[in-house]
């Protein structure tokens, strides 16, 4: 059973950080690429951050470019989502997904597999 296990979401002040986490398990990820979206209330599902398990071919969203980082730690078997600076708009349910056999993937129709997500609040 594949599962995608979120965490590390919280409530933060603006111009504050957080790290989120997913968890992978269930099958193997060596070929896949691994995706952050988010979802705020009312608002279109907007893809994050994405990677190559092994590494690299990073992609983000303009909203977050220069500010988040994604990372993998292949041992872990976990992707990492690194939050500087953040802003109010940040705040939506953030969410790991796997696209199987892709180099890069941007889209939602590209994620095969998703967790259930965390929230993540930023206050003014």
């Amino acid at each position: 059973q594949v599962q995608l296990v979120e965490s590390g979401g919280g409530l933060v002040q603006a111009g504050g950080s957080l790290r989120l986490s997913c968890a992978a398990s269930g099958r193997t990820f060596r070929n896949d690429y691994m995706g952050w979206f988010r979802q705020a209330p009312g608002k279109e599902r907007e893809f994050v951050a994405g990677i190559l398990w092994s590494g690299g071919s990073t992609a983000y969203g303009d909203s977050v470019k220069g500010r988040f980082t994604i990372s993998t730690d292949n041992g872990k078997n976990t992707v990492y989502l690194q939050m500087n600076s953040l802003k109010p708009e940040d705040t939506a349910v953030y969410s790991c997904a796997a696209a199987p056999g892709v180099g890069v993937a941007v889209r939602k129709y590209q994620y095969h597999y998703w967790g259930q997500g965390t929230q993540v609040t930023v206050s003014s």
